[in-house]
Parts: structure tokens; sequence; C-alpha cells
């Protein structure tokens, strides 16, 4: 993931580094040279980097200058790359094989709220014939539920896993914010600068593995998002069993669902372990 608006830095800087220039208003002065992009892989760098870059805004308060164009001032910006990356496979894969015409017909009738709606089973989604390929290809063979999740989002807000592989649909355009489940700490809490992003355009099919962290997708445009949603039958359903306030089990809000979110998010009963930023996408 590329962090956005990293850092200011004088003269020639470390071309191992693997940064890139972008375009900056202002500058403080003559030495102030280049507005610069952090990779992933420098990541260790970064701390430093990041001290540049907020003593650049102190100074930037005090002189009333605009030092930073405004397409670069969100510090924490996830960049969106696609699913057919190669970067996307250790967290899921494009699905081949598969005739979703009538699914994606079918979602036409479903609606696309203002926030977010999840719905875990719909009849008439698994009453098509694409639900018998789904059962067999996709879950060998177990019994499934296909329902969607709708609707306007631009935040992370919270991450999710279960103990199985997850298939989405995507009916249109949409980016999912995703991460890893190992990256959780002992404690159940989760660093979202970990979180990369990546579009699922209208009409693909993608496998999310189970280790792969994962929440309501994002829109990318103003009419909304739509995606179907298939797991093994009673995924996300209400728990009826009490479950203990530690470990592991409080992160339990339905079956099979496993959510940390973040605190901005306010999600009642919800374990409040995501640090750092509530990221999402512009």
């Amino acid at each position: 993931m590329d962090f956005a608006a990293a850092g200011v830095f004088p003269g020639n800087f470390r071309k191992d580094m693997g940064f890139c220039r972008v375009r900056c208003g202002k500058r403080l002065n003559k030495k102030v040279k280049k507005v610069l992009y952090i990779r992933q892989e420098n990541r260790r760098k970064a701390c430093q980097d990041m001290v540049c870059f907020f003593q650049l805004l102190i100074y930037s308060k005090h002189s009333q200058e605009n030092v930073i164009s405004t397409e670069y001032k969100e510090v924490f910006e996830v960049k969106i790359q696609n699913v057919t990356d190669a970067s996307f496979r250790k967290y899921g894969k494009v699905l081949e094989g598969y005739d979703f015409s009538a699914l994606l017909k079918e979602m036409k009738h479903t609606p696309v709220p203002d926030d977010v709606v999840y719905v875990p089973s719909v009849e008439e989604l698994e009453a098509l014939d694409v639900a018998k390929a789904l059962q067999n290809k996709g879950f060998g063979g177990i019994p499934i539920e296909i329902g969607y999740c709708n609707g306007h989002n631009k935040k992370l807000n919270a991450v999710e896993y279960h103990r199985n592989s997850e298939i989405n649909v995507a009916v249109t355009d949409l980016v999912l914010l995703i991460g890893h489940q190992q990256d959780i700490e002992k404690d159940f809490t989760y660093d979202t600068s970990k979180v990369e992003a990546f579009l699922v355009p209208a009409g693909t099919g993608i496998e999310v593995y189970a280790t792969t962290l994962h929440y309501a997708p994002c829109h990318v445009n103003e009419a909304g998002f739509q995606c179907v949603v298939v797991l093994p039958k009673g995924t996300n359903t209400e728990l009826t069993f009490d479950t203990a306030a530690e470990g592991e089990d409080k992160l339990l809000t339905a079956k099979n669902k496993w959510l940390i979110a973040h605190e901005e998010a306010a999600i009642e009963g919800a374990f409040n372990g995501l640090k750092g930023e509530n990221v999402g996408i512009d």
C-alpha cells in the first residue's frame, strides 16, 4: 500500500528507497525540493520521514503558506489497486468458469440505501442456477447462503473474518479494504496502516480467503455499490449461544463472524481494536 504525502526533504534523497516524485504547491524555501510517496516496503524508514512531514505542517501553520497541494493533504490515503494485480493473490483470487449474468440481473431489484445494508440470505438469489455451481464448485458441496451487501460507504470502520473463504460478486464497481488475520496482535488489536485497497470491477467474482480481513465495500460512484455475498449457510446470523467476554470470543458478534471495530464507527457491542486512522478512499 502506498501512503500519500509522506514527507518533504532537502537536496538529494536515497535513490535506493524507491520514492517517486509528486507535485506540490508553494515551497517553504529553495532548499525544499520534493514531496514524496512512501511505499510499503520502505516502512521502516518512513518514521523519520513522517517527522519531517509533521514539522512541515507545523511550519506551514505558522507561516500560513500553502505548502502541500490539496490532493496530497491526507497522510493516510490508501492507494487503490486491482484484484487482477499480482498483489491480490495473497488475499484471494478472481473466479473463472461461472455465469453470473442471471445473478447480476436479479441484484438490480435490491435496494441501495444511503448507508449500508447486509442481508445474509435471499431466496430469489439462492433459486438461480448459478447457486448450485457456487455451492459445489465454490464450497465443495456444503450448504451455502447467498445474500448481498449494498449501499454507500467510504471508510474501513471495522474488519471481520470467518473460518472459511467468502465469495463476492461485484454488481457495480466497488473497492474492498482488506488485510491479513495474521497481523492481528495478541491483544486482538489491528493496525489500520496495514490495510490495502482493491478495485473489484462490475461483473467480477472473487474468492476472499479465510485469513483475509474485510468488511463492507466502498462505493466508487454516487449511485452506491452492490455486492453479492456467498458464505456457508448460517454465517452472519444471530448468535444462539453464550460467548465469553475475553479472548477471541469477545470478537464474535454473529455466527462464524469475528469482528474488530474502529471507535469512530461506534458499532454497538463491538470490540474497538482497530488502531490508527479509520482509513478510506475518496
